[in-house]
């Protein structure tokens, strides 16, 4: 957990990237006109221009986006996509006899926008468009009328995951370009005449080609390990297969990941996180309790408890056991690495207490048997990952309260959220204590809501 970012410390995967965008660098560089004249002067000038554009870029991913910059396969994508359209531009030039309307920029941010936010697609599109713009003919019309155009596809991104959203998107950006060209030639020849009305059937193949934004998006999805907002709504669907297991050999375990994934939601809504991705993660995040599920108390139907015949280290490890089989069974049903990660850090690396309390209380214990109690982790590493952790820890602990007042949540909530963070279990997540302070708020009011209290019916 950092308020800000410390001393950066290379590792390799920066290394890497250094060597992607210097690789990048050279590559754009010699797109441009000016790189195979006879004059140095301005093959240098070129050179430090589009560098200029790469370290804006690299700046802006370190800071603001450092989950993109610690994965190389994330910055490579990015890069990929700005040399394709800026090297299309260019042989559309060199080699082409159509027109540069044809080529669909729009299509960056609706693939950018897919996988990460608006904020992040947008900079890339303005990256991409300068770039291009030391190419075409005529830069400012081309950055105009395509970063319009772009902004419109964004605009019309709300909820992408809705069917026929890409349709729209592809009429929104068709129509605006068609009224920007039509606003930029009648105010440079001062009359309709000037207009080329052939022109506009750039504009109509244009939006016909945003359509290739699906193909792009399960290719980009299976290529890089990338998960659409589409997908994740498919996993967080109950009708799936494991989800169905889950449902049927665990059902105490299921209703529980179905409330965490409700309270995660709303805690990612608040803070900015990915919100599909948190629902989705906390509907599998227990799933290794369908192995050995009458071990857990929440899918035992009587009062005697299987524990009760067992050492307190045994007991422990079949608890903590159940990341394990959980991982198992994820890569059993092909789940993406991503949901996995659900699985691996939602304990983090904290301990079985319950059953670690018991082992401390009996009259064989030893202090070097103590880590038999720890879950292996690692600890979460992504704001969506630690707000499963706290929603599914504090889910599980309201259950034990006996009395479910807005004083005895709040009180629950704030002791497990400073018991975690007290134990480093933040660590390593790119969260503010403004947004520890705005989870715990919506923590206790889902808690609340799901307790709230009922009048009493006469018998």
């Amino acid at each position: 957990m950092s308020e800000a970012q410390d001393v950066w410390k290379p590792t390799r995967k920066h290394l890497i990237n250094l060597v992607l965008f210097l690789v990048s660098i050279f590559s754009v560089s010699a797109l441009l006109p000016h790189t195979f004249n006879n004059n140095p002067a301005e093959t240098l000038g070129g050179f430090i221009l589009v560098s200029s554009c790469y370290i804006v870029l690299f700046l802006f991913l370190h800071h603001f986006r450092p989950e993109i910059f610690e994965v190389s396969r994330k910055t490579f994508f990015i890069i990929l996509t700005i040399f394709i359209f800026t090297a299309l531009t260019s042989f559309m030039i060199v080699y082409g006899q159509i027109s540069l309307l044809i080529i669909p920029f729009a299509i960056i941010p609706i693939v950018i926008h897919t996988f990460y936010d608006s904020r992040l697609a947008l900079f890339i599109l303005i990256i991409s468009l300068m770039l291009c713009a030391f190419i075409v003919p005529e830069p400012f019309e081309f950055v105009f009328l395509n970063f319009i155009s772009g902004l419109i596809a964004i605009f019309s991104l709300t909820n992408i995951y809705r069917k026929g959203k890409i349709f729209f998107s592809s009429l929104a950006v068709t129509i605006t370009s068609a009224v920007i060209y039509f606003g930029i030639t009648i105010m440079k020849t001062g009359s309709i005449e000037g207009i080329e009305w052939a022109v506009y059937t750039y504009f109509i193949l244009n939006g016909l080609l945003l359509l290739l934004s699906y193909p792009l998006i399960f290719l980009f999805e299976k290529k890089f390990y990338f998960l659409s907002n589409n997908s994740l709504l498919e996993l967080s669907d109950t009708n799936q297969p494991l989800l169905r297991r889950f449902s049927s050999e665990a059902p105490g375990s299921f209703q529980h990941a179905r409330q965490v994934a409700i309270l995660a939601e709303d805690a990612a809504r608040e803070v900015g996180a990915n919100l599909l991705l948190a629902r989705a993660g906390a509907m599998y995040h227990d799933i290794g309790k369908i192995v050995n599920s009458e071990y857990f108390i929440e899918n035992q139907n009587n009062s005697s408890s299987p524990h009760t015949e067992l050492d307190p280290m045994d007991s422990s490890k079949l608890i903590i056991n159940h990341v394990k089989e959980g991982i198992l069974l994820a890569r059993k049903y092909k789940l993406p690495v991503q949901i996995i990660d659900f699985i691996k850090t939602h304990h983090g690396t904290t301990k079985a207490y319950y059953f670690y309390k018991k082992y401390l209380e009996s009259s064989n214990r030893s202090e070097e048997s103590g880590t038999a109690f720890d879950y292996q982790g690692p600890k979460p590493f992504t704001r969506e990952l630690a707000i499963v952790m706290m929603a599914d820890a504090v889910e599980a602990a309201s259950r034990t309260l006996e009395k479910h007042t807005e004083n005895s949540i709040d009180q629950l909530v704030d002791q497990i959220l400073y018991i975690q963070e007290q134990d480093n279990q933040f660590s390593d997540a790119p969260l503010t204590f403004k947004d520890i302070s705005d989870i715990k708020r919506v923590l206790k009011k889902g808690l609340a809501n799901v307790y709230h209290s009922r009048i009493s019916y006469p018998s």
